[in-house]
């Protein structure tokens, strides 16, 4: 059965007229009968171009921590572009923006851009400029944006193709990357304290940085071991490499200072976006003073026309102010943790082995094992295909989450404790539709 109606479907089919497969992103095409066209959104609460509203879980793929459209975000941003949106000048907003993620994070410096991949790929390469070296260290599962360098071994790609995890292969997710690029890349399973190791001593000149998600973003939340990240933290250290947090999904979402804040680790360069914006496109990329002053004129290029744009800036400004002085993170934690609690317990019952993990603002569900998976491999191992039947039933009923296990499920702050009981009793129902079919 098609999730579309009559104006998504006509629409969706103008759209591929004009746009390849309909979609300005592959990860928004779910097929030409399931490809939504959404026609607005308010709080907690997405519609499609037929009226059908839905819960929304996806959040974008996590940058709405507000809830869509949120008024004094939408307002700063309108009274902000009255007066032009981009100078190639420092503005204002650029100014508060960056004191406000210096006070809330901690980092000594912040560069502002305009995607999570720009402030990946800028990190990356301030830390090449730091050390002198090229190569760096990613782990399996994770994501680290559309840059070619970081589109190997993501959570887009199979088993077979990781090779052994005594001798990981770097397998490219997509055609068109340069053939040798790989040279310059290693993964690594993630939260193997031995490989991580063994790797930094046998070949540490020629690593300028291990980069990490502190959870694994796109592979189904899985956290860190105890002493997973204090690890990295001490090889990097000790060796003189870079160590990058891409808290891009993590970043104002799971504390208000971050990954960093959370489990206590602190990181040499850290990347942010998704979160700070509420859904208008900004991004930065933060850390300690000698590292970030790498990016000295004429010596090591940082740039971007766009960067700390008027609108961008005007709406993080907006966004931190609120969760400054709002208990938004410790709402979203509390509604959370009644949705965890809520699935794991409709799963118990229903006899499913499964695992909730992550942390309540950002949790997912592994289905097949009661035993939670360490890395990659082992998410690898879970019931994906139950998982999908289960979502696609949540969706069809007005509960959007990903219909890919792999991608987390987002809360936002405008979820109200009537929605967490909605969302869960849709959830029973769905696992019963499944378990009957």
């Amino acid at each position: 059965m098609s999730m579309q109606g009559p104006q998504t479907k006509a629409l969706f089919e103008k759209a591929r007229q004009y746009i390849p497969y309909g979609v300005n992103s592959n990860f928004r095409y779910w097929g030409d009968d399931d490809t939504l066209v959404i026609q607005r959104g308010q709080g907690a609460y997405i519609w499609d171009a037929d009226g059908k509203r839905y819960i929304d879980y996806r959040l974008a793929f996590g940058p709405i921590i507000l809830g869509h459209a949120h008024p004094k975000v939408n307002q700063a941003v309108a009274e902000a572009i009255q007066n032009g949106t981009l100078f190639a000048w420092t503005t204002p907003y650029e100014i508060s923006l960056a004191e406000r993620i210096v006070r809330l994070t901690g980092v000594d410096k912040v560069r502002l851009t305009n995607t999570g991949s720009e402030a990946t790929m800028h990190a990356l390469r301030i830390a090449r400029a730091y050390t002198n070296r090229e190569k760096f260290i990613k782990f399996e599962g994770q994501y680290h944006g559309q840059v070619d360098y970081f589109m190997f071994s993501t959570a887009s790609t199979p088993a077979r193709a990781l090779g052994s995890r005594r001798s990981p292969i770097s397998s490219p997710t997509t055609s068109g990357i340069p053939r040798d690029i790989h040279k310059y890349v290693i993964n690594l399973p993630f939260n193997d304290f031995e490989a991580v190791e063994r790797t930094v001593k046998d070949q540490w000149g020629d690593i300028a940085a291990i980069i990490v998600e502190p959870l694994l973003g796109n592979a189904a939340g899985i956290l860190p071991e105890p002493d997973f990240l204090e690890h990295l933290r001490k090889l990097c250290d000790e060796y003189g490499i870079v160590l990058i947090f891409d808290e891009v999904k993590t970043g104002f979402r799971i504390a208000n200072g971050g990954a960093q804040e959370y489990f206590g680790v602190r990181a040499d360069l850290v990347t942010y976006a998704k979160a700070m914006g509420n859904g208008f496109p900004i991004a930065a990329i933060g850390g300690k003073e000698e590292v970030m002053m790498t990016v000295q004129p004429g010596a090591t290029a940082h740039g971007g026309t766009y960067s700390g744009n008027v609108a961008g800036a005007a709406a993080a400004d907006a966004v931190l102010a609120i969760l400054e002085t709002e208990p938004v993170i410790e709402t979203i934690w509390q509604r959370g943790e009644a949705l965890m609690k809520g699935i794991d317990g409709i799963l118990r019952d229903a006899g499913i082995p499964h695992v909730v993990t992550g942390l309540p603002p950002i949790f997912s569900i592994m289905l097949g094992s009661d035993e939670a998976p360490k890395d990659f491999r082992g998410y690898l191992q879970t019931d994906g295909e139950l998982y999908e039947a289960i979502a696609m039933e949540l969706i069809a009923r007005g509960v959007m989450p990903d219909s890919d296990g792999r991608e987390p499920w987002f809360l936002c702050a405008a979820l109200s404790e009537d929605d967490v009981a909605e969302t869960l009793n849709v959830f029973s129902d769905a696992v019963k539709a499944v378990k009957k079919a």
